[in-house]
């Protein structure tokens, strides 16, 4: 039997990047306890008790949920989602560590494979971005019809030239496509996608529907508002496009 390889400081890197996926779930159940929004499903994936209230969090959630978020998937932190529209709608196909799919089939499927025409799961790492091209033709994505990869903290947990890679791949690879992510345009640009626009949360916040806003502030008692605006100041979300089938994606924007 052959010996198991040493447990390195990458590994335990990458169970701590996993672990955000766990946070995230609960934070995100908690909000949903809450009445932030509405997910049925989003018990059966966490194991622990919700958190203590955490407003501040959780409006920077919705604002996350409220541009588009699965929260369906419940992993969206450490997963890329691929939407690929067909002929009779689209195919989701989930890209995340091996682990969590572990985790979600055991879950959702008891144990057994999880993929059909509309949903695919996939356990790959981003960073080998050969292996990532071999399972996705394996599962059989069309990169030639218009594509919607949508990421939250993806690349951020990735190395600079490794997110690089990734960036440089799919740009390549998917002729109609857009990239929603929370990303520096800049990188976009510098790695083959056509088109790049960026605009940081609290202004993203400030274009939500007022009726929207109204609820979500109504929720929790919310003193700290300061916070809340360098919170979203720090973050930017960036969307990027090739459009190869001159579908107007450069027009699309808040």
């Amino acid at each position: 039997m052959a010996a198991r390889p040493p447990f390195t400081d990458s590994d335990t890197a990458d169970e701590a990047v996993r672990a955000t996926c766990d946070d995230a779930t609960t934070c995100k159940r908690f909000a949903s306890s809450k009445g932030y929004w509405r997910d049925p499903y989003i018990q059966y994936f966490v194991r622990t008790k919700p958190p203590l209230s955490k407003p501040l969090i959780e409006t920077h959630s919705t604002d996350s949920l409220l541009l588009g978020d699965d929260t369906t998937t419940t992993t969206t932190h450490v997963a890329t989602v691929v939407f690929d529209q067909n002929k009779d709608g689209f195919t989701v196909y989930l890209l995340l560590f091996p682990p969590c799919v572990t985790t979600i089939i055991r879950t959702v499927a008891d144990g057994h494979s999880l993929d059909s025409d509309r949903y695919c799961i996939i356990g790959a790492d981003l960073r080998d971005v050969v292996t990532l091209d071999e399972k996705l033709k394996r599962f059989q994505l069309n990169p030639e019809i218009p594509t919607l990869l949508l990421s939250e903290c993806v690349l951020v947990y990735m190395g600079p030239g490794q997110a690089s890679s990734l960036l440089h791949w799919a740009a390549e690879t998917f002729h109609t496509a857009m990239f929603i992510n929370y990303e520096q345009k800049e990188r976009f640009l510098q790695s083959g996608w056509e088109h790049a626009e960026a605009l940081d949360m609290m202004s993203v916040y400030g274009l939500l529907p007022r009726d929207d806003l109204a609820r979500i502030e109504s929720l929790e008692f919310l003193d700290e508002k300061e916070l809340l605006q360098q919170l979203l100041q720090h973050y930017c979300i960036c969307w990027a496009n090739k459009d190869k089938l001159t579908l107007g994606l450069s027009q699309l924007s808040f």
